[in-house]
């Protein structure tokens, strides 16, 4: 017997079938895009929906529930009080990227509820920290290697557009690789294993 229902799973199909060749020919950054931890997360939930699957939701949740708190938390303040108090979701204001492009950033509002509440019903998989380091592990070298310094994906080149204590690019790199697990990861998964 299915746990999701099953119009919940063709609605976030057909909007994936929406997103994704929009994202793959956009003029910035293309199908590089696909490489922020949010998207990757997008993708995944999809398959985690289908395959009702707790480590690959739990795994998503881990690493990107954090920054998808920020990025909510800066895109309803500028657009409540017109403040920008985050660069995470300084785009969704600018005439110059297509409406239609910014509306489909809007998955950065639903995901993390709906991942919040597949793993209410699908149970939280413990491995999901060590798994979500893993796939850092890999995507920021390779974030790292094929995109360009203005994209800035997964902060890789960067963070606000310096990086800190005057570090190397390289040694940059190896620091985000440190940090992202124990700021980001950590702190979610310890928070997602009391509470499920």
């Amino acid at each position: 017997m299915t746990t999701i229902p099953l119009w919940l799973k063709i609605a976030y199909t057909l909007f994936l079938c929406v997103l994704v060749p929009a994202y793959w020919r956009m003029a910035d950054a293309g199908p590089r895009n696909f490489l922020w931890f949010s998207d990757i997360a997008l993708l995944a939930t999809g398959a985690a929906l289908w395959l009702e699957n707790s480590l690959i939701v739990s795994t998503m949740a881990v690493g990107v529930l954090l920054p998808e708190i920020f990025w909510n938390v800066g895109f309803f303040v500028r657009l409540t009080t017109g403040r920008s108090i985050t660069n995470l979701s300084e785009y969704m204001f600018e005439s110059r990227r297509p409406l239609f492009s910014r509306l489909l950033s809007l998955f950065h509002i639903f995901l993390p509820p709906l991942m919040v509440w597949l793993i209410y019903v699908l149970g939280y998989d413990e491995r999901a920290f060590v798994a979500m380091t893993a796939v850092a592990l890999i995507v920021l070298p390779v974030t790292y290697a094929f995109t360009r310094p203005e994209h800035n994906i997964n902060w890789v080149h960067g963070w606000e557009g310096m990086r800190p204590w005057g570090l190397s690019p390289r040694a940059y790199l190896g620091l985000l690789m440190i940090a992202f697990p124990i700021v980001v990861f950590l702190p979610t998964h310890l928070l997602l294993r009391a509470i499920f």
